[in-house]
């Protein structure tokens, strides 16, 4: 294992991010129960990583309390990384503040998820998704505040636009305040449209990339191109693989098994698995790029991590961008690149995460938000 700088700052966090997103059981077979995700936890550490990242969002708060407890016997070896504005705890979002990035929901998350990671601070704290409200100067103050606090040592911004980004960056240089070091996109094989924006902006502001679903919700593994699938491994997408299920994200999933059919043969001459390929491509990025990857059991984290193990050539490097091309496209044209249609809706690599759902609950409908650029086509009656 290797290990980067994360962005503008001195912190060393492995060259691959332990996704927690599975650890619990709230989320049916999304989860993976206490004793596989302690497995996880331990086949990750004896790699050499250091990095895990997590949400008081994921499992409702039972992935953040896995972590907790597992970090116990070392809190400070570990970079912990969690997240707040989306509805957390199984609640149905009928209260407008308990969500978003305002101050009053970040000093509410926050203590949560202390409380829940058993730890007195966390490494870095990511905004985990644009609300389309709160100002930058509210949100760059108090950000700086649980900072100086010591409750908190890095902040990040998690499907936020470039420029926004810039535009907080600058805010918080000019007044003496916290920047952001890194930020969190979703960025695979199958989703590159976050490049043309993305990379430039992280390259010129030296702000890192966290790569959230790099393997595009499995399908960057190249299972879905498998005619016998294996009936034991769980599979997320299969309802928008299925043409007469008539499943919304359908179209953009067919896109995707025409690019990693591609990438599976490349994969075969190379010699290694798709998985170990995909994350690797990804790590080779000239903007340090670090991909956050989950696991249902440990098997599939020693998989995982075999991408740390070997290097792409630059031959083999480019016949992977040149199979994926496709996917610097938007999934949802009329919407626009990443993050836009993530924040609209969802990614074909979620299906069945509404993220404005997630953001606000049932609150949505009640603020007259003036500062949100786009209209849903269909608004429920008042």
């Amino acid at each position: 294992m290797r290990y980067k700088l994360l962005g503008n700052s001195g912190l060393r966090v492995s060259d691959l991010c332990l996704g927690c997103t599975t650890f619990g059981l709230n989320w049916g077979p999304i989860g993976t129960g206490k004793d596989e995700s302690r497995r996880i936890f331990d086949t990750f550490a004896k790699r050499g990583g250091n990095f895990l990242d997590t949400s008081n969002k994921y499992q409702e708060g039972q992935s953040e309390e896995f972590v907790g407890e597992l970090i116990q016997t070392d809190r400070d070896y570990w970079v912990v990384g969690t997240k707040f504005s989306l509805v957390d705890g199984g609640k149905d979002g009928a209260d407008p503040n308990a969500s978003g990035n305002h101050r009053k929901n970040l000093l509410r998350s926050i203590e949560g998820s202390l409380r829940r990671l058993r730890t007195d601070y966390i490494d870095l704290l990511w905004l985990h998704m644009w609300d389309y409200t709160t100002p930058i100067e509210e949100t760059m103050r108090s950000l700086d505040d649980v900072v100086r606090s010591g409750k908190v040592r890095y902040v990040g911004a998690s499907n936020f636009p470039a420029w926004w980004i810039v535009k907080a960056n600058a805010y918080a240089r000019t007044h003496a305040l916290t920047p952001f070091v890194a930020t969190q996109v979703e960025y695979a094989l199958t989703e590159r449209s976050l490049e043309p924006e993305f990379l430039p902006m992280c390259h010129e502001e030296d702000v890192a990339i966290c790569a959230w679903s790099p393997l595009g919700g499995g399908i960057c593994t190249g299972k879905y191109n498998r005619a016998t699938p294996n009936p034991a491994i769980y599979r997320r997408l299969d309802e928008h693989v299925d043409p007469a299920r008539k499943a919304f994200w359908h179209a953009a999933t067919v896109r995707n098994l025409r690019i990693m059919e591609q990438v599976n043969e490349v994969a075969a001459k190379i010699g290694r698995p798709t998985v170990q390929v995909a994350l690797r491509w990804l790590t080779q990025q000239l903007v340090p790029t670090i991909p956050i990857f989950a696991a249902h059991t440990a098997a599939q984290c020693e998989e995982n991590m075999g991408a740390v193990d070997f290097s792409l050539s630059p031959e083999e490097w480019k016949a992977v961008e040149a199979a994926t091309r496709p996917a610097v496209a938007s999934v949802w044209p009329e919407v626009g690149p990443y993050p836009y249609p993530m924040l609209e809706f969802g990614s074909p690599a979620l299906p069945g995460f509404y993220s404005r759902g997630l953001l606000y609950g049932k609150s949505e409908y009640v603020i007259e938000n003036h500062r949100r650029p786009f209209r849903l086509l269909h608004r429920p009656e008042a």
